[in-house]
């Protein structure tokens, strides 16, 4: 099976290639160097000469609270980027896979949001990602739309790593503590895409890692899991103004994932365990 990956230089991508080679799958790991998405003729042009069985976007404009400012640029990478992939896809029947976000929900509530309920983003960044669920899904009556939240991998930054860099200088650290989700390893996550790729099991899910935390939990479990004293102070969302609004409740049900047969990813706890282990060994490599 002939895949093509986008974001290979993020933290999902990366992994989604490194774990589809190892399954012995011919993989195309592109980065923006390689394949400008907002491009359309360029876009075009390349996914037919690859020529793909399936196309696995990951490629996204992350960076929530610059979003806010940089519409043009977030619409163009999150919203025509996709839809010039989609298309694509379409072209040369290949199967397609959107990576979406929890942000496309407002975070209210305590109760997890299900794969059916209705997206209703407070941010730009949110905005633009249920957008392109939108497009995904008026271009092509198959796909595949999969949600994930707070990410952490071995390729790029993440939460994780910037709490174990600020241990090397605090002893001390004030962490948010009222919104909650499921942190997520993307290693499980890509495991789970290329299971789910090979079937016609087509829709949205869920997919995170089980169980919830507050960011301030997630960064205490760091520091227990890595043998660092650092005291975390919870504080209100309030208390640490960001320019974009982030959503208090990331809890997502993963009914879908269930009902059509793959299997829950591991607890968040045991996964950044694995994840921790990994970077401390690599560090003393």
């Amino acid at each position: 099976m002939k895949i093509l990956v986008t974001g290979y230089t993020g933290q999902l991508g990366f992994d989604v290639v490194r774990e589809g080679k190892g399954r012995g799958f011919d993989m195309i790991g592109v980065g923006s160097k390689e394949l400008n998405i907002t491009d359309e003729r360029s876009v075009y042009q390349y996914v037919k000469k690859i020529n793909p069985d399936a196309i696995i976007h990951c490629a996204a404009y992350t960076a929530v609270d610059k979003a806010e400012d940089d519409k043009e640029t977030c619409w163009n990478v999150n919203v025509n980027g996709t839809k010039y992939l989609a298309e694509a896809a379409k072209e040369i029947k290949a199967k397609f896979m959107f990576i979406s976000t929890d942000y496309v929900f407002e975070g209210t509530g305590e109760s997890s949001f299900e794969e059916t309920d209705v997206p209703n983003p407070v941010g730009y960044y949110g905005q633009t990602k249920s957008e392109a669920e939108k497009l995904v899904q008026s271009l092509l009556t198959k796909s595949f739309i999969v949600r994930i939240s707070w990410v952490f991998g071995i390729n790029g930054n993440n939460f994780v790593k910037t709490m174990l860099k600020l241990a090397e200088t605090r002893a001390e650290l004030n962490v948010v503590g009222d919104q909650v989700g499921s942190p997520t390893n993307t290693l499980d996550v890509s495991r789970l895409l290329l299971d789910m790729i090979q079937t016609d099991r087509y829709g949205v899910y869920h997919a995170t890692n089980e169980g919830f935390c507050s960011w301030a939990e997630f960064a205490k479990e760091i520091f227990h899991l890595a043998g660092k004293k650092v005291k975390v102070n919870s504080i209100t969302t309030e208390e640490y103004p960001t320019r974009a609004i982030r959503p208090k409740n990331s809890r997502m049900s993963k009914r879908k994932l269930i009902d059509n047969g793959f299997a829950p990813l591991p607890s968040w706890q045991d996964s950044l365990n694995h994840y921790i282990k990994q970077l401390l060994h690599e560090v003393k490599s």
